[in-house]
């Protein structure tokens, strides 16, 4: 018989084993586990998020933990977790990353004070929402930021050249963004500073370097085709971006 569980549902339940949270290998030691992702995830806080060690950070969709880890590792004491996939958190849990919960986020933002959180991470979570869903996310974040208090965001960008890539390779996900059309939605909501981050390769190594250069050369053609019919540069052409706005 077939199941009465929505299917989106069943797709987050499933999240690890399906393979979709792209977990390295079978290894719980977290800094072999999160290892791909280390040097962009500390470019992230170094760049983007507030310095003070003790800021209250909340990592909504914090998957298996590694955002925390990282926050962890440099130092923060104060932050938090939540996730809707019972897989993902029994991960985190396994990797040693208490501060992830189980949970819904509506409900988890629910509970948190007006104006009681210096930053709000959104890392791969709003192109799995409608956008009624979306606004009322938004809405909340705003509600629990302290003025100037940042929501920190990495989406697909439906303007690069592999956008697409991205916005088809989860069957979760309901949509893709612009830099124009998330700084459409974040303003909307109220949010005074919206500021948008090309996701070009960080550089920490010989490897990095060579990538970094890479991108920058095979890119220019489509920038200046761009420019061409525009008379505009300043195109984001990275499969994903980064958003940072400010309360």
């Amino acid at each position: 018989m077939p199941t009465a569980r929505p299917w989106k549902a069943r797709l987050y339940d499933a999240y690890v084993s399906s393979g979709q949270a792209r977990q390295q290998g079978e290894s719980i030691n977290p800094e072999k586990l999160f290892s791909p992702r280390k040097a962009y995830l500390n470019h992230l806080i170094r760049n983007h998020l507030p310095q003070t060690r003790d800021s209250s950070i909340l990592d909504l969709g914090c998957g298996h933990g590694a955002f925390l880890y990282f926050l962890s590792r440099a130092g923060y004491t104060n932050i938090a977790g939540v996730d809707t996939s019972p897989e993902q958190i029994e991960l985190a849990h396994r990797l040693g990353i208490q501060q992830a919960e189980l949970g819904g986020v509506a409900d988890y933002l629910g509970r948190r004070h007006d104006s009681s959180c210096d930053a709000v991470l959104l890392m791969d979570i709003i192109e799995h929402l409608g956008a009624q869903e979306l606004f009322d996310l938004l809405d909340s974040v705003y509600r629990v930021l302290v003025p100037d208090g940042v929501c920190l965001v990495h989406a697909p960008n439906a303007e690069g050249l592999y956008g697409m890539r991205v916005r088809y390779g989860d069957f979760t996900h309901e949509t893709a963004f612009t830099p124009n059309s998330a700084s459409q939605i974040f303003r909307t909501v109220g949010f005074r500073s919206v500021e948008a981050f090309e996701d070009k390769p960080v550089i920490h190594g010989v490897k990095s370097i060579f990538r970094r250069a890479l991108w920058h050369s095979l890119t220019l053609y489509d920038r200046l085709l761009l420019l061409a019919e525009t008379g505009s540069g300043g195109a984001i052409l990275s499969q994903n971006f980064v958003v940072r706005a400010t309360k």
